[in-house]
């Protein structure tokens, strides 16, 4: 079985953030990276080489691949805002509704900038997320 290829790595996701272009992203990361943090109560750390992670947790699947992965987090990409928050086994219809303007991927959403949605939403799904993703597997602080 393959492992995960996204891994936690020793980069600060400080310095990380201070290398995103443009400048937009980099404003938007850092705000980002202070809400996460107020939200979960847990320290960053870099998954890869663009995905800011918040706790972690072990899965394991019925079909027996298991791994290690982050609770929660975001990546500030060129393009878009990928927050990964979304278990993807929960239906967050109803704060998804009052979020703004956002797209979704299987457990990922993306918004365009942080000025499309309200922020306190936001963190009321990062909090139903790792809720949730706590009962099914335990969720330890990173």
């Amino acid at each position: 079985m393959s492992e995960n290829k996204t891994k936690p790595t020793e980069v600060s996701p400080a310095e990380f953030i201070a290398s995103v272009e443009p400048e937009r992203r980099r404003t938007e990361g850092r705000i980002l990276l202070d809400l996460f943090a107020k939200t979960t109560g847990w320290t960053p750390r870099m998954w890869g080489p663009s995905i800011i992670g918040y706790g972690e947790y072990h899965y394991k699947y019925d079909s027996g691949r298991e791994g290690d992965f982050m609770a929660t987090g975001f990546s500030p990409r060129k393009a878009k805002l990928s927050v990964y928050i979304l278990p993807g086994y929960q239906d967050y219809g109803s704060i998804l509704a009052r979020l703004g303007k956002h797209s979704l991927g299987k457990s990922c959403l993306y918004l365009n900038k942080l000025g499309d949605i309200d922020l306190d939403v936001l963190a009321e799904l990062i909090t139903a997320g790792i809720t949730d993703l706590a009962k099914k597997y335990p969720v330890k602080a990173s």
